[in-house]
């Protein structure tokens, strides 16, 4: 890419980065929250995990190899992490660091 191209790419993202950031208290500005907004505001982050759970075991086979040994070690540290602490980055965090250790040493 040349140079313009990149600085209208880097414009273009910064826009739509900033519109979905302000939009929100644009449209709802001195008014009371919808509901339905109020309720998706609740349910989408566990759906959204939900999601990147499905996502990341979808391709786990466990017919060979470890049987997704790695990934359900990972899973339940993230899962008691989370229990201990209540913080979802450190859950995140801990989980992925302990999956990447598994994988890179104790599975390799």
């Amino acid at each position: 890419m040349t140079l313009t191209q990149q600085i209208i790419t880097v414009v273009c993202m910064a826009l739509a980065v900033m519109t979905t950031r302000f939009l929100p208290f644009a449209l709802f500005q001195g008014r009371k929250t919808p509901k339905v907004i109020q309720y998706l505001g609740t349910v989408l982050p566990a759906a959204v995990f939900g999601l990147l759970v499905v996502y990341c075991l979808k391709n786990v086979d466990v017919t060979s190899g470890n049987h997704g040994l790695p990934e359900l070690i990972a899973i339940t540290a993230t899962v008691l992490l989370h229990v201990w602490r209540r913080q979802m980055m450190l859950s995140i965090a801990g989980g992925t660091i302990i999956y990447m250790i598994l994988v890179q040493t104790v599975f390799a």
